[in-house]
């Protein structure tokens, strides 16, 4: 079974976790320094906040698998559509170990795919000085540019940093 997932950037932790906490009538199933979780089960969704983004609002959503069959059929969704797809394979983010892929759609807003492995005590490992590999197919993650007004058509990456071009999304096209 499916498990949706909704991560978001928050300005303050403690604020946005009393919050939430109310909201859910649950508390966070995992608070760090900069991030909370609730695993909820009605609905079922992996919600989570963190104070590591540039703005406050959506960061991506997405849908966390329990198991790799599963992972597998919807990373086999997004071929069909095709859709640009970024294969992380096996990684490390937000306090766990996960075999995930990304897509992002049409508005720039990242989609992330996930099953869990297990939980890690970092952020992400390379943050703690652990070499974390980078998939040779991995786009860069340079910030997208503005287009010029000529190019109002061309794909930019946009979403979470994952780089994955989608078409610009105005009226001139």
């Amino acid at each position: 079974m499916k498990r949706f997932h909704v991560h978001l950037h928050v300005d303050n932790l403690d604020q946005s976790i009393a919050f939430y906490a109310k909201l859910f009538a649950a508390q966070p199933t995992r608070v760090e320094t900069d991030y909370a979780k609730w695993m909820l089960e009605d609905p079922r969704i992996n919600f989570a906040i963190s104070t590591r983004g540039s703005q406050p609002g959506i960061d991506h959503l997405g849908f966390q698998t329990d198991d790799a069959s599963e992972l597998a059929a919807l990373k086999g969704r997004a071929q069909a559509a095709d859709m640009a797809l970024l294969d992380e394979g096996n990684t490390t983010c937000c306090y766990a170990r996960s075999e995930k892929h990304w897509v992002t759609d049409p508005q720039g807003i990242a989609w992330e795919h996930f099953h869990t492995l297990e939980n890690i005590p970092v952020f992400h490992e390379a943050a703690a000085g652990q070499a974390v590999p980078v998939p040779e197919s991995a786009p860069a993650l340079a910030p997208a540019a503005e287009p010029a007004a000529s190019a109002c058509c061309a794909p930019t990456p946009r979403g979470k940093p994952i780089g994955i071009p989608v078409q610009a999304a105005n009226r001139c096209c």
